[in-house]
């Protein structure tokens, strides 16, 4: 009489294709119109190298596609959430919040390693709570978002999802408040004082441009922004360029 243990059986009912979509795509807070695109993103490599049927894809790239669009809307949002934020900055926060560490943290939020078919092998070696493995799927998911919904509903969900970490990002101000840093650059090396002033003001009321020139040591230089004191600091900015180089 054939024996089947326990972890076979387990490892078999694991792999069968998932009946139950409908409550992963609550996780996800997004309904599929057609489900192909979240069954490729949830297959793994392993799990399709294992399968007789040759017209099975794995969701490498899915994943692919998805690593690039979650870069573009979360590189959007930081940057309406903060227009002081300069490239480094938008880079360096970006980095922070789509890293494979964070990915899995969200993966594991949502529950996405008990969705994921994976080969036996992965099984046997606990694949499910890979940080590697539940990063790559949860980007295969956010593009099997865009590919079924187009980019309003994948910006939807990514900001749905991601929206703790936009929350709580810290700049610190140092990093921004580059009037404070040009200032106390010159007068502990040359004892002079900044000089600011509004060259032009442009756009109806609720939206205007400010065009500001700052001044010190016989070096000038010009900067906008949607407020004066937005203006002031990206002329202070393009000051210290000037004086140091590239902040």
């Amino acid at each position: 009489m054939l024996s089947i243990s326990k972890a076979d059986t387990t490892i078999v009912l694991l792999n069968m294709e998932i009946s139950d979509y409908k409550t992963f795509e609550n996780k996800i807070n997004y309904q599929f119109k057609d489900r192909k695109y979240l069954k490729e993103a949830l297959r793994h490599s392993s799990y399709v190298n294992e399968q007789p049927k040759e017209d099975l894809r794995d969701n490498e790239r899915l994943e692919f596609l998805g690593d690039a669009v979650l870069n573009l809307v979360i590189s959007h949002i930081l940057m309406v959430k903060d227009p002081n934020l300069n490239e480094g900055n938008l880079s360096q926060i970006r980095a922070g919040m789509v890293n494979e560490s964070q990915l899995a943290h969200l993966a594991r939020k949502i529950d996405l390693g008990d969705y994921i078919l994976l080969g036996k092998g992965e099984m046997q070696t606990n694949g499910r709570n890979k940080n590697s493995i539940l990063a790559d799927t949860l980007e295969a998911v956010i593009a099997a978002v865009y590919l079924d919904g187009g980019f309003r509903q994948v910006f939807r969900i990514i900001e749905f999802h991601f929206s703790p970490l936009i929350d709580h990002i810290t700049v610190p101000q140092s990093a921004l408040d580059y009037k404070s840093r040009l200032q106390e650059l010159v007068q502990t090396t040359r004892k002079a004082v900044p000089r600011y002033t509004v060259v032009e003001e442009s756009g109806p009321d609720h939206d205007k441009t400010f065009r500001v020139k700052a001044i010190v040591l016989n070096i000038e230089a010009e900067g906008k922004g949607k407020s004066k004191k937005m203006a002031e600091q990206d002329a202070a900015k393009n000051v210290m360029t000037l004086l140091t180089g590239p902040t």
